[in-house]
C-alpha cells in the first residue's frame, strides 16, 4: 500500500475500498484503487472462495454461505466486512445493491462513504412511476403510458395496443410483457407483478406505449457534490435480447446532431430533479421521425461505461471514487469531447442458437484478444466452474478506432482471436453481428435480434462437422453439438462462410 501511494504526487482519495460486487466489475474497480493507490477489499460468498475478483484484491472477507446469490445481498453483512477490514467507503459496482437506497444510507450511518448517489436521489429516481413523474414535471418528454399503478384494463385502453408492462421498481427486462392483445392482459399483468415481486421486493406495475421500431440510446454523467456536472456522450444499446442489452457502442449511428443535443438537454433536466451527484445514464426510446423518451435514469455505473472511457479517455471509476470524496469534476472531465468510435460486445454463457438459454460447466479454455485498441474487462479464466447462481456474464469485450467502420473490422479481428472453450457462448452470434448488413450500415433497432437472427443460422451436418474439427484443432472443447462460436482464428475458416451463405437473413 505504502508503495503504491509513493508513486503517486497526490495523496488518495481513501486508504481503503470495500468493492460489494464480483466478478469482471469487482476486478475492474479494483484495478483503478490499485492505480490510485487504495487498497482494496473483496467480498465473496462461499460458492466464490476461489474467484478471480477475490485474489485480485489486497484482501477479502467471507460474506455468507449458500445460497451463494443471497450473500450478496446481504447489506448488513457486507457493511460488516467494510468494518472489519477497516474499509472507508463501499463501491457497490453494479447490479446488487447498487441501486438499492436502504443499503447506501446503511453506509452512511455506518460512517462509510458509499461511492454512488446519495440514497435520496435513489429513492427518487429508483422508482420507475416516480421519475417518469419527475421527467414530465420537467418538461422532458416520456413514453406515453401511465405515471401510476396500472390496476386494470381501462388505463390499458387509454394507452392503447400494443403496450408494455414493466416494473416500477427495477429494470433489467424483469417484470416485463408486451401485451398485444385485451384478453392477455389479465394473464400478462399477474406473471410481471409476480417476477418484479420476486426481483425487487415490489409488484408495482405501471405500462406504456410500445414504440416499434425503436432505438434505445442512453447518456452518461457524471455530476459532483458542488454543481459540476459533465455530459459525457451517448451509447446505442439497440440490440437486446430479452429486453437486456448485448452490444454498446458510441456514437450511436441512429442519431444526428440535432438529437444528440436534444438528448443531452433532456439528460440535464432529468438530473436537475433530484439532489445528484456521481455517476447515472439517463435512458431514452428514440423512434425513427427523430423523437424521443425518457424511459429512466439508472443511477449507478452501467456494464457499458467501458466505451465511454474509451471515447473520452477518463477513468468514470476514479471519478466516482474522486467524487465521493468531495472533489469537484475540473474542466477536463465538464468539457471532456469524445473522440473516435468505440463498440462493446458482452461475452455471456448463453446459446444464441436456443433463445439466449444461460448455459453452465466448466471454462476449459480462456483466451481474449489483445492488441491495438482493445480492450477486455473479464473476472474468470480457464479450468474455471461456472456458478449456475449468478448472471452469466463471463466478460466485456471492446474496441476502439477512428471511425465505425474501423471499429467493426478491429471487432471482427479481436473475435477471431477470442477463445473460449468448454461451453456454449454468444461469440458466435456476435461475430455473424459484425458481417450483418443491417448492423455493419448502422441501419437497425431493437428488433434487430428477433427480425435478422431469430435462432439463428441452420447448419448442416457437415458445417457442424467442420466446427468440431476447427475447434479440437484449436485444443478445447467444443459445444455440445458444435454450434458456431468464436472460436479463435484457427476455427474461424470452419464456420465463417455459413454466416454468408445466400438467403441467410440478409
Amino acid at each position: 500500500m505504502s508503495d503504491r501511494a509513493s508513486l503517486r504526487k497526490d495523496s488518495p482519495p481513501f486508504q481503503r475500498i470495500l468493492v460489494a460486487n464480483r466478478g469482471e466489475i469487482a476486478v475492474r474497480v479494483m484495478r483503478t484503487c490499485r492505480e490510485l493507490g487504495i487498497g482494496s477489499v473483496a467480498v465473496y460468498s462461499e460458492a466464490d472462495a476461489g474467484a478471480v475478483h477475490v485474489r485480485a484484491a489486497d484482501t477479502a472477507e467471507a460474506i455468507g454461505p449458500a445460497p451463494a446469490v443471497d450473500s450478496y445481498l446481504n447489506a448488513d453483512a457486507v457493511v460488516d466486512a467494510a468494518r472489519r477490514s477497516g474499509a472507508e467507503a463501499i463501491h457497490p459496482g453494479y447490479g446488487f445493491l447498487s441501486e438499492n437506497a436502504e443499503f447506501a444510507r446503511a453506509v452512511e450511518d455506518a460512517g462509510l462513504a458509499f461511492i454512488g448517489p446519495p440514497a435520496a436521489a435513489l429513492e427518487a429516481l429508483g422508482n420507475k412511476l416516480a421519475a417518469r413523474r419527475a421527467a414530465a414535471g420537467a418538461g422532458v418528454p416520456i413514453v406515453p403510458g401511465t405515471t401510476v399503478a396500472l390496476v386494470g384494463g381501462a388505463d390499458l385502453d387509454a394507452v392503447g395496443l400494443p403496450a408494455m408492462l414493466k416494473a416500477a421498481a427495477g429494470g433489467g427486462g424483469r417484470g416485463m410483457r408486451l401485451v398485444t392483445e385485451r384478453e392477455h392482459l389479465a394473464d400478462a399483468l399477474a406473471t410481471a407483478s409476480r417476477e418484479a415481486l420476486a426481483a425487487f421486493g415490489d409488484g408495482t406495475i405501471y405500462v406504456e406505449q410500445h414504440i416499434s421500431p425503436a432505438h434505445h440510446v442512453e447518456v452518461q454523467l457524471l455530476g459532483d457534490r458542488h454543481g459540476g456536472l459533465a455530459v459525457l456522450g451517448e451509447r446505442d444499446c439497440s440490440v437486446q435480447r430479452r429486453h437486456q442489452k448485448l452490444v454498446e457502442e458510441t456514437p450511436s449511428p441512429a442519431i444526428d446532431e440535432a438529437l444528440r443535443s436534444a438528448l443531452f438537454d433532456s439528460a440535464r433536466a432529468v438530473a436537475g430533479t433530484v439532489d445528484f451527484h456521481n455517476a447515472a445514464t439517463v435512458e431514452f426510446l428514440v423512434d425513427d421521425e427523430g423523437g424521443h423518451y425518457f424511459l429512466e435514469m439508472n443511477t449507478r455505473l452501467q456494464v457499458e461505461h467501458g466505451v465511454t472511457e474509451l471515447t473520452t479517455g477518463l477513468d468514470l471509476v476514479a471519478w466516482q471514487i474522486r467524487v465521493a470524496a468531495g472533489e469537484p469534476l475540473p474542466a477536463s472531465v465538464t468539457a471532456a469531447v469524445p473522440r473516435g468510435h468505440a463498440i462493446e460486445v458482452r461475452l455471456y454463457a448463453e446459446d444464441p442458437y436456443d433463445g439466449f438459454r444461460p448455459t453452465a460447466g466448466r471454462v476449459s479454455a480462456w483466451q481474449m484478444a489483445a492488441g491495438p485498441g482493445v480492450r477486455v474487462d473479464a473476472g474468470i479464466e480457464a479450468d474455471t466452474d461456472l456458478p449456475s447462481e449468478y448472471d452469466p456474464l463471463l466478460a466485456k469485450l471492446m474496441v476502439h478506432a477512428e471511425d465505425r467502420e474501423a471499429a467493426l473490422r478491429r471487432l471482427g479481428r479481436a473475435l477471431d482471436e477470442t477463445l473460449i472453450g468448454g461451453l456454449q457462448t454468444d461469440a458466435g452470434f456476435h461475430r455473424w453481428l459484425v458481417d450483418d448488413e443491417a448492423f455493419a450500415s448502422g441501419r437497425y433497432d431493437t428488433s434487430l435480434i428477433a427480425e435478422r437472427w431469430g435462432s439463428g443460422p441452420g447448419l448442416t451436418s457437415e458445417e457442424r462437422a467442420r466446427v468440431a474439427r476447427a475447434a479440437l484443432e484449436a485444443r478445447i472443447s467444443a459445444p455440445g453439438d458444435a454450434r458456431p462460436q468464436a472460436l479463435g482464428t484457427t476455427a474461424r475458416s470452419a464456420w465463417a462462410e455459413t454466416g454468408r451463405r445466400e438467403g441467410l437473413r440478409r
